[in-house]
């Protein structure tokens, strides 16, 4: 058996035309252009690189960009009076505070402060309390764990009634999108590193979704014949063949896993274009709340 490979890149840019369109009409009409405001502590090169992607992304699909950014040594209180006033900012749909942020920040707190109509990274403390309560419905889903579900979904992967296991527990992608499956009606197991028998637990497996940020720990006999697999991982491995000396790959060996697998996303090229496709889909969500 070999994989059909899930392609992120391609469910990502029709999700995106749906989302331009979307917004062309909304401007068309008179109502103002949703506009995300992200905020930078630091100078991590990836942050960096992230939150530039971002902001092309909003001006691509015809959408506001404002982009805040502070030294690593801003104080708790600077980052906090920032986020008060884009919360008063008419100007602004979404919030989005790029982390991690530095040690010395308390980052739940300044996550707490983001007002709940303007939380499309879907992070705050309100919002995953929602998706954590049955019956109840956050305002915005987790861009990541969100791409992941909506991958499956346009894939065709049934999730009511599969054993999925997910491998990792973090606050931004392995605990939200365990939460999202159980509310999508899978039975849903969550392992990590100190889990016993971990391969064992993943042979277990409808579905897979392996966030657990080690390079390509899950091996091609872990995955169960047939199951959908979702790779969240982005590791740098050296690679001499590569003009940046480097290539990324995920936490699935993948040339193996495709063998086993029924559908499996590559890295690059899986979820990681899924999540700003999501951001774009909740901004635009944000700004229909706050002007309808």
């Amino acid at each position: 058996m070999t994989a059909q490979i899930i392609d992120g890149k391609a469910i990502a840019q029709s999700l995106r035309a749906e989302v331009a369109a979307a917004v062309a009409r909304r401007t068309a009409s008179g109502k103002p252009r949703p506009t995300l405001a992200t905020v930078l502590v630091g100078d991590r090169p990836d942050s960096a690189a992230y939150v530039s992607s971002k902001g092309k992304a909003c001006l691509e699909l015809g959408m506001g960009s404002i982009s805040e950014q502070f030294p690593v040594d801003a104080s708790q209180t600077q980052i906090e009076q920032l986020v008060t006033k884009l919360n008063a900012d008419p100007r602004v749909s979404g919030i989005l505070v790029q982390l991690p942020m530095p040690a010395h920040i308390n980052e739940e707190q300044v996550l707490s402060l983001i007002n709940i109509e303007k939380d499309v990274d879907g992070l705050s403390p309100n919002n995953i309390g929602r998706l954590a309560q049955k019956g109840r419905q956050p305002l915005f889903i987790p861009c990541t764990p969100y791409g992941c579900i909506y991958l499956l979904k346009q894939t065709g992967v049934k999730i009511e009634g599969a054993n999925a296991v997910v491998l990792g527990r973090s606050n931004i992608v392995g605990l939200p999108v365990a939460l999202l499956l159980i509310n999508n009606n899978a039975t849903v197991t969550v392992c990590h590193s100190r889990t016993r028998d971990l391969p064992d637990v993943v042979r277990q497996a409808d579905i897979l979704i392996a966030a657990i940020g080690r390079t390509e720990m899950v091996r091609g006999d872990w995955i169960k014949p047939g199951a959908a697999v979702i790779d969240v991982g982005i590791n740098s491995v050296p690679d001499a063949t590569k003009k940046s000396g480097h290539r990324l790959v995920g936490d699935v060996k993948f040339d193996e896993a495709r063998e086993v697998a029924g559908c499996i996303t590559p890295v690059p090229g899986g979820v990681g274009p899924m999540t700003i496709a999501m951001l774009m889909k909740n901004t635009l969500h944000a700004a229909e709340i706050q002007n309808p």
